[in-house]
């Protein structure tokens, strides 16, 4: 029984591993896994254990990804390998270092690891902050204000700091004498960041300024399957463009008939969602005339998130999004800066480098585009301006519309500013500076086609946005720190 006991800590954490990813993570799950994971780490002599993590990692994450990971076969396969590897190397740090560490000081080699991993993975990876541990806790609320200072990097050391702490008492038999300074510092940690993150939520303040918003979304029966998106991509042979045209038309009669309707009910800011409206660029000017006629008529504020196709071109596409203020005017044409792998990054037009900052009549917007929001680095931009808002246009499949839309409301409570998001496929969502979800309306569901919000117009200071990923540099320079002692210290 005892060759077998362990074995039955990396199945334990082997499926809470896999409860803890996927298209809707459970939470707590997260905070369980690796504190099974290491305890089998440690009864291994060597790093024995470590190729079995890796095994049980490959075959959690590989059951929770399909869907989610929008690539299949041999090129899925790959992913989970990789993805595998690079999480199986804290332990790696752990089993190496953390025994040549005294007691409380042996217990931050994981989390520091942990933190050090995910942020450079953030940095190299395509996939920019996919997977990141932090994201599956947006909904405990004063844990999620840790965000405004360290970004989602904080959560993830307190995750794996506990799971060191458990495994420092484990190790001896819970023995008081032996945990007792390890477990009163995370306690005190710990405690602190719920206390503040509560205080910080307590001490909010009541907007007193609104404004009513509306996110307008794509009618699905319009188009036959794949059609829109081969309009996307430039592939219209001659004897389709007329007809398509004509298509597009009524397309675009059905965004500014719908949209005319919300402004007459009160909204004073439309969005539509990403790629949403089509249009060939030769007639890009006509519907722009409409599009401001409309705006300066119903005094609303119209952001249009629209692709643009211009025919026969290398990069037919054009993935923007273009604000018309009140008056009539267009004040802002941003370009997604951020395509995603594929079609979009090949025949795309390249985007900008940052995203769009204006003046509105209800405070200063920041602009960006789905992808986009994934980039903590590229929206901090926002929180340095000290954007009032977020608007992002943007399209989920499926599989990623709660984890999407989690990653959304992060750069939210990074920068200080209230986030709307707009889909057509996926959740739109209201969400406030301090991660509290004002609306939200999944347009997966049948005849989901509008959100409506009163939208707070209020921003707040944060620590993140001055700062940025400071704290995650401050964890990767401890654990060199530590590495490099325990090397002179081995060596002396």
């Amino acid at each position: 029984m005892d060759r077998i006991r362990p074995f039955l800590w990396v199945l334990i954490g082997s499926i809470l591993s896999f409860c803890s990813l996927g298209s809707v993570p459970l939470p707590f799950c997260l905070w369980l896994a690796p504190v099974f994971f290491l305890h089998f780490a440690r009864t291994r002599n060597s790093l024995s254990g470590l190729p079995v993590i890796l095994i049980a990692l490959i075959i959690s994450s590989g059951a929770a990804y399909p869907g989610v990971v929008p690539v299949q076969g041999a090129m899925y396969f790959g992913f989970v390998v990789v993805y595998s590897l690079v999480f199986t190397l804290p332990y790696l740090a752990d089993r190496l270092i953390a025994p040549r560490l005294p007691g409380a000081a042996s217990t931050l080699v994981f989390p520091l690891a942990w933190v050090g991993v995910e942020f450079i993975g953030s940095r190299l990876s395509p996939s920019a902050t996919w997977g990141l541990s932090g994201y599956t806790q947006c909904e405990n609320l004063p844990l999620l204000q840790i965000a405004s200072a360290t970004g989602t990097f904080g959560i993830t050391f307190l995750i794996g700091w506990c799971a060191s702490v458990v495994n420092l008492g484990w190790d001896h038999h819970f023995a008081w004498e032996k945990m007792w300074g390890a477990s009163l510092m995370y306690a005190g940690i710990f405690s602190f960041v719920m206390l503040a993150g509560s205080l910080r939520l307590a001490a909010a303040d009541s907007p007193t300024r609104g404004v009513r918003a509306a996110v307008v979304s794509y009618p699905r029966d319009m188009f036959k399957p794949g059609e829109a998106t081969r309009i996307r991509f430039g592939q219209v042979n001659a004897a389709e463009r007329e007809p398509l045209r004509e298509k597009m038309s009524r397309l675009q009669d059905w965004f500014l008939e719908n949209t005319h309707r919300e402004a007459s009910a009160g909204a004073k800011l439309v969005l539509w969602p990403e790629l949403n409206l089509l249009v060939f660029r030769e007639d890009e000017p006509a519907f722009f005339e409409r599009a401001k006629r409309l705006a300066r008529e119903d005094s609303t504020y119209l952001l249009m998130g629209m692709a643009s196709v211009t025919l026969g071109a290398e990069r037919p596409l054009e993935n923007k999004a273009v604000l018309i203020d009140d008056s009539g005017r267009i004040v802002c044409s941003y370009v997604k800066g951020h395509p995603m792998a594929g079609g979009e990054e090949t025949l795309g037009i390249p985007g900008n480098g940052s995203p769009s900052i204006v003046e509105t009549k209800f405070g200063r917007a920041a602009i960006a585009i789905c992808f986009d929001m994934d980039f903590p680095g590229f929206i901090r931009e926002a929180g340095k301006s000290r954007a009032d808002l977020l608007l992002i246009p943007a399209n989920d499949w499926e599989e990623i519309k709660h984890i999407h839309s989690w990653m959304a409301a992060f750069r939210g409570v990074e920068n200080g500013a209230t986030t709307i998001r707009a889909t057509s496929t996926g959740l739109s969502t209201v969400v406030d500076p301090y991660g509290r979800t004002l609306a939200v309306t999944d347009h997966f569901s049948p005849g989901a086609r509008v959100m409506v919000a009163v939208v707070p117009l209020a921003s707040t200071a944060t620590i993140y946005s001055r700062f940025g990923d400071l704290f995650a540099w401050l964890c990767l320079a401890g654990l060199v720190t530590i590495s490099g002692w325990c090397v002179v210290r081995r060596t002396s």
